[in-house]
């Protein structure tokens, strides 16, 4: 007989992260907080929390809060558009998630986060310990974007990976991923009435990753697509994760009944924290390419040495994070650069014992030891 394997359950969570989408947050007709689904998740949180289990927030919501409130009504706003409707929307939403809460007696805390703050290796130990102390001392974190102040893209992509990142960063046990749809299904059910639910996910395999859909229509950016790639984080830093309707009032509680949802359970192989956090991160400050007897020595565990390397791009220190690339393109791994982009440049396909005589010092024989690098998998192997 075949053993199947148990669902995880909110109620055995030591630490857990929600997130909630600005369609949950925010009443569309009005471009107000939700105020009495707002009550309800603070309900369920203190509930959580009167159980034992810390809860981190990740919530959306900011811009939406604010663009009738200054007349940006439009679909498709400018990007300082954007950035003036965060910095007024945040205060809107800091303000009904603390009301919320204190109806419990929980204090709020807001944080918030940049990609850099999750990419650079000081700030990130920084947020995660600023985080580990508000848990400490009993507050519910509130995390958001910090889009005021974004230049390139006015989210992290969106708060689904976001939201994995933080419970890779505080070694959480499950994250929730609250949504306008019960789990993940085989094929889109509002086109496909054939498509299937799945209660639980074991593995992220190709044929999984291809039920990912195009986002759904609205101020939302999310979509069953950055979903599974936020399971794909969250799972390999040993967090299972569940997709659950949050709609409803309640939507924790009810998830803690056995509500329909699907659930993701963690990779049974979890990283290290600091591979964790090289395998999960997204923006690269450069990229080694590496010809093909490189690839089979970082396949078969060995570290990058300089001799293997075609090709340096970028702008990176010695200890930023850089990525690893074949011939061809196609991403094989992330690591932690031994060597500036300068020195990497000089030392490229060179033998090790010739490092000291042509940089004048001896920084290591490789350009990435192996204890510093993480294979990619199907998340990140896809051309750089």
């Amino acid at each position: 007989m075949t053993a199947f394997p148990t669902l995880p359950s909110l109620k055995n969570g030591q630490r857990i992260v929600v997130k909630i989408g600005s369609a949950l947050v925010v009443d569309a007709q009005t471009a107000s907080p939700r105020q009495e689904w707002l009550e309800s998740v603070a309900a369920d949180i203190a509930q959580l929390r009167g159980d034992g289990v810390q809860v981190i927030v990740v919530s959306s919501g900011a811009i939406a809060l604010a663009r009738h409130q200054l007349g940006l009504t439009r679909r498709v706003l400018r990007l300082d558009e954007k950035q003036a409707a965060a910095s007024v929307g945040q205060i809107r939403l800091a303000q009904a998630w603390a009301n919320a809460l204190s109806r419990h007696d929980l204090n709020a805390a807001q944080l918030l986060l940049t990609p850099d703050d999750t990419e650079h290796r000081r700030r990130y130990l920084n947020a995660r310990a600023s985080l580990n102390t508000l848990l400490t001392l009993g507050c519910v974190p509130i995390i958001n974007e910090n889009d005021a102040i974004a230049t390139t893209e006015i989210r992290f992509g969106d708060n689904d990976r976001l939201a994995a990142r933080v419970a890779e960063m505080t070694n959480s046990d499950q994250l929730v991923l609250l949504s306008d749809i019960d789990g993940l299904y085989t094929a889109d059910p509002r086109v496909d009435p054939a498509a299937r639910h799945l209660p639980l996910v074991e593995n992220l395999t190709d044929e999984i990753e291809a039920m990912g859909g195009a986002p759904p229509p609205g101020y939302s950016s999310g979509g069953m697509r950055t979903k599974l790639m936020a399971a794909r984080i969250a799972t390999q830093a040993g967090c299972a994760m569940v997709i659950a309707q949050g709609k409803p009032l309640h939507p924790l509680r009810a998830l803690m009944d056995g509500g329909r949802c699907t659930w993701f359970l963690p990779s049974p192989d979890a990283r290290s924290a600091r591979k964790k956090w090289i395998g999960g991160s997204l923006t690269p400050a450069g990229n080694l390419v590496i010809d093909d007897g490189a690839v089979r020595a970082l396949l078969s565990g060995s570290s990058l040495l300089p001799a293997g390397v075609h090709a340096v791009s970028g702008e990176f220190d010695r200890g930023d994070l850089v990525s690893v690339t074949d011939m061809s393109g196609q991403r094989i791994a992330h690591g932690l650069s031994s060597y500036s982009m300068a020195d990497a440049v000089r030392i490229a396909g060179r033998q090790s014992d010739e490092i000291e005589a042509i940089l004048g010092w001896h920084g290591g024989d490789e350009l990435i030891h192996r204890d510093d690098l993480v294979l990619c998998d199907r998340a990140c192997a896809q051309p750089a």
